[in-house]
């Protein structure tokens, strides 16, 4: 089997992406004393992480930032043949009235955001979810979910994936559609 690699989103063009994502939260939220950061783990955790330092840095503020796993809220995680291995939540702080925004670095079908929309109950009510999503596939979602905030809308086929490499990781930033 073949498998092409196409780059769709360099890393300077990454890197000014992510700042126009930073500075649409900082234009709506402002103040983020009652807004927090949450990635969903493991991908959308890295973007957060990148999200978060960027707003402290030009807002000066302190914002609550964490790390969630939904694997185990997700409605397919007994379908496959291996056992799935979670990661761990990082949140240590409640999340009860406050204005969240949910981060994830792909959204494919919906299903990952939905099932992080279940897991963050167990850390209390929030007023608010805003979903904040670096690169949208469209005409792919099977759960109606859109996000508030979008890096780039992208238009795949059915065997194409979009990877999102972090220099944290893979030791670059870029985006990729990847095909066979």
């Amino acid at each position: 089997m073949n498998t092409t690699r196409r780059l769709i989103i360099p890393a300077a063009q990454l890197r000014i992406t992510l700042e126009r994502l930073a500075a649409q939260l900082l234009e709506r939220h402002g103040d983020f004393s009652n807004t927090v950061l949450i990635g969903l783990q493991p991908r959308g955790s890295l973007l957060a992480a990148r999200l978060h330092q960027l707003i402290q840095e030009q807002s000066h503020q302190t914002i609550l930032f964490g790390k969630l796993d939904a694997t185990f809220y997700r409605d397919d995680f007994r379908r496959g043949k291996e056992p799935l291995i979670p990661n761990s939540n990082h949140i240590d702080f409640s999340i009860e009235g406050k204005h969240v925004i949910l981060v994830d670095d792909v959204l494919y079908t919906g299903r990952t955001v939905r099932a992080g929309l279940d897991a963050l109950l167990d850390f209390g009510r929030p007023e608010k979810v805003e979903l904040l999503v670096l690169v949208e596939r469209l005409y792919t979602q099977e759960i109606p979910i859109h996000p508030d905030y979008v890096g780039r809308k992208v238009n795949t086929m059915p065997g194409e994936k979009v990877v999102v490499s972090w220099s944290e990781t893979e030791g670059e930033d870029n985006i990729w559609i990847i095909s066979q």
